[in-house]
């Protein structure tokens, strides 16, 4: 029987931007085990003080999700520390915003690296991990069925159709025991909030569930 635990491992990617910083506040409030992964090293203590001032537990990583070794790294580091890993919740994203005959090559570039080879090399490293453990959860974020795509947002749409098309193929193959969940919205102007409380709910819900909603914003399937 595989062991469940109250207190989870959760790694999260991209903690410096604006979602995955309000995400691991609601997580550090639930008494998870955080090893937070940005590229700001500033920005990352201050959160990790933050967290830490509150009473929470998080460790700090200096992270390029472009550079798979970076990703490799990271992800066994918490896994010497505390012996298992969870959850990865990939929230890193580049968004800018340019028309496509504006031909910003090294823009649509850098977004694929980030938004979807990033992605890539995240699940990478911890899939070894949670196939040994026979449990874990991944937790992306991309583009519902649903999805608008904006004038000058054709490739960001793009990469988020990507990652979901990357979640519901891991979803089949990995089976039941480890968890892929796809946070989704249907448009361009989901709050930071509203995403940080959908990753937390992919989290937190029963393995069964299959949460979300027919309404605007984000939703959450997991399976």
């Amino acid at each position: 029987m595989k062991k469940r635990h109250s207190s989870k491992v959760i790694l999260i990617t991209g903690a410096c931007g604006e979602v995955g910083a309000a995400a691991a506040r609601l997580l550090a409030r639930d008494r998870h085990r955080l090893v937070l992964g940005g590229s700001c090293r500033r920005s990352l203590e201050r959160l990790g003080e933050e967290i830490r001032s509150a009473g929470g537990q998080a460790d700090l990583h200096l992270l390029d999700v472009t550079d798979a070794d970076d990703a490799q790294s990271f992800a066994l580091a918490a896994h010497r520390k505390h012996g298992r890993v969870d959850v990865l919740v990939n929230s890193h994203a580049e968004m800018p915003l340019s028309r496509l005959d504006a031909m910003k090559i090294r823009e649509w570039d850098r977004m694929i690296d980030v938004n979807v080879r990033g992605v890539l090399h995240s699940i990478a490293a911890v899939l070894p991990l949670m196939q040994v453990a026979r449990a874990g959860q991944i937790v992306n974020i991309g583009g519902g069925h649903g999805q608008r795509v904006g004038a000058e947002a054709a490739v960001y749409c793009a990469t988020r159709s990507a990652v979901a098309a990357i979640s519901e193929g891991l979803r089949q193959e990995v089976g039941g025991e480890i968890r892929v969940s796809l946070v989704s919205s249907d448009g361009l102007d989901d709050s930071t909030g509203a995403l940080a409380h959908a990753i937390r709910s992919a989290i937190v819900l029963p393995e069964s569930a299959d949460a979300g909603g027919s309404g605007s914003g984000p939703q959450t399937g997991s399976g």
